[in-house]
């Protein structure tokens, strides 16, 4: 479950304050709960999940009033812990597409790509009652052919500005250390809720970035009042 940030150069990425500020020339306005065309916003977002963690990780999230969008892989994860996908639904996260079997998307052919959006999209409707609209290809990974298949079914591509490789280690004060460095406005933060070390490396990344000001929001509050777009990628 690796995201090494590595995506094709073809299909253009639109930053959140681009896209905020084409819905407001269109006269779109619904903002939501958090303006953050004025307001010194990050979104923080886990892939690959659930994992037995996830419980622990949202008791957080719920004690510090930190919204988060969730990332979710179908097989063994959406299946084995249904209950938790519940959870995030209820508990106001936003719940999202990461593919059913983690596959790179880039090395199927349309039916394979359509497959593995699909089976994860119908599992988490299942548990919640209502299709993803947002994606997130495995590793970044992204083409014309992703992005027309993802434009089908419903789907915006959400990509990162700040990740910790927490695939790479369990040191949770080096993984804090890393997503403080990167963290910025606008950012959209890269996290995997099934590695031994995130977890526990949440509560001091909530701590230092309300300190410096910033509000917590999901991917969707932060490109607000945009829509996200199916098929396009959201990258700051």
């Amino acid at each position: 479950m690796v995201c090494l940030g590595i995506t094709s150069l073809w299909p253009e990425r639109i930053s959140p304050s681009a896209a905020r500020n084409a819905a407001v020339s269109q006269g779109m306005n619904a903002i939501g709960p958090v303006d953050c065309r004025n307001t010194r916003c990050i979104a923080l977002t886990f892939d690959a999940g659930p994992g037995k963690d996830t419980p622990r990780l949202l008791n957080l999230l719920n004690k510090e009033e930190v919204p988060a969008t969730f990332f979710l892989l179908g097989k063994e994860h959406v299946d084995r812990y249904p209950g938790t996908v519940q959870r995030m639904a209820a508990e106001g996260h936003e719940v999202a597409n990461h593919t059913w079997s983690h596959r790179i998307l880039t090395e199927l052919d349309a039916d394979g790509i359509r497959r593995e959006l699909s089976r994860a999209q119908n599992a988490i409707e299942k548990l919640t009652g209502r299709k993803p609209s947002l994606m997130r290809p495995p590793q970044g990974r992204t083409n014309e052919e992703v992005s027309r298949i993802s434009r089908e079914l419903g789907l915006a591509q959400v990509l990162w500005s700040a990740t910790a490789k927490d695939y790479s280690t369990t040191d949770s004060a080096l993984i804090t250390r890393r997503i403080l460095d990167a963290a910025d406005r606008d950012g959209i933060i890269l996290l995997h809720d099934i590695y031994d070390g995130t977890v526990s490396a949440v509560p001091g990344i909530i701590m230092e970035l309300k300190a410096r000001g910033y509000t917590f929001v999901t991917v969707s509050q932060l490109l607000a009042p945009a829509v996200p777009e199916p098929g396009n990628v959201y990258k700051p």
